[in-house]
Formats: structure tokens, sequence, C-alpha cells
């Protein structure tokens, strides 16, 4: 009977700390925001995952890249998952990204993005996040690291990162 209960203790302790940790653990990611600060695009039935990589974009969000295509709205986790659809000779409409600031789509022509800097990045080691504005860009910057660049740049980075995987 003690072994029982030492057992059940037990499983109610890991189970409690593995809820514990899965509950805290989007607010350890800094890419990802509660599921109604997130605006979601697609249409699909699985519009919550990025049609490249199946990464759920609510947790990758503050990454969130979009465009259409033939008429169809698609929402990418990381600007990495936006280039490798390009790298599939698609012409992209009205690309977007996410303002980490505003949480709000921008399009990528008016974005500020830092690259590289200390907090992690999607689908990629070095980090790619936007900013609408070059004030809130040079902030972040110089509490994280990094380097400010225009769209090209960044996607230029992008393809540079799994470069030696194709």
């Amino acid at each position: 009977m003690i072994k029982v209960f030492i057992l059940a203790v037990f499983s109610l302790f890991f189970i409690g700390c593995g809820a514990s940790n899965s509950a805290n653990f989007s607010k350890k990611m800094f890419q990802s925001v509660d599921e109604k600060d997130a605006t979601l695009v697609q249409t699909s039935k699985d519009k919550r995952y990025c049609p490249r990589c199946g990464m759920d974009l609510v947790r990758f969000y503050k990454t969130s890249h979009s465009a259409t295509i033939d008429n169809k709205i698609y929402q990418y986790c990381s600007i990495h998952c936006l280039e490798e659809h390009l790298g599939d000779g698609i012409t992209l409409k009205n690309p977007k990204v996410v303002d980490i600031s505003s949480l709000k789509f921008i399009s990528v022509k008016d974005a500020y993005y830092v690259v590289g800097s200390k907090k992690k990045g999607t689908m990629s080691r070095i980090s790619k996040y936007a900013f609408s504005s070059l004030k809130n860009a040079k902030k972040f910057q110089s509490r994280n690291g990094g380097k400010i660049m225009q769209f090209g740049d960044a996607l230029k980075s992008a393809k540079e990162d799994f470069k030696h995987y194709r």
C-alpha cells in the first residue's frame, strides 16, 4: 500500500511539473504571444500553422510573415519559410511582417529588421525581428545587439542561413 501511495505522489509531482513547465514554456519564448494577440491571416482549416514547415504561428508569431500567392494568403512562421517559398519560383504579392512592438502586420517595405540579436531566431540560429519604426529597432538593438537592415538584406541573410543544406 505504501508503494502505491509513493508511486501516486511521485506521479502527481511529475505531472504537476510538466503542466507547470508547459504553461510557462510559451512565456519563456520571445517569439510567442498570447493567442488573443495573434492575427492569423490564412483561411484554411490549418490557418494556425506555417504552410512550409508546420510550426505553430502563435508560438512563433513575432517572426511571422505573410504574402499573397495566386489570390490566397499564406502566413509563415519566419522569413526563412517565406524565402523558401520564393525559392520555388513563386511570386509573392503584398509581403508583410509582424512589427514586434505593435504585433500588427506591416509591409516589409516599411520594416526595419534587427538581424543577429541575442534573442533566439525562428528556423535559424540568426534571429530576424522587424519593427515599423527605426526608433524601436534601435531601442531593441541597444538591448539585444544585432544589425539593422531593410527587408532585402534580411531576406538575403535568411537565404544564407541554410545555403550549405541546399
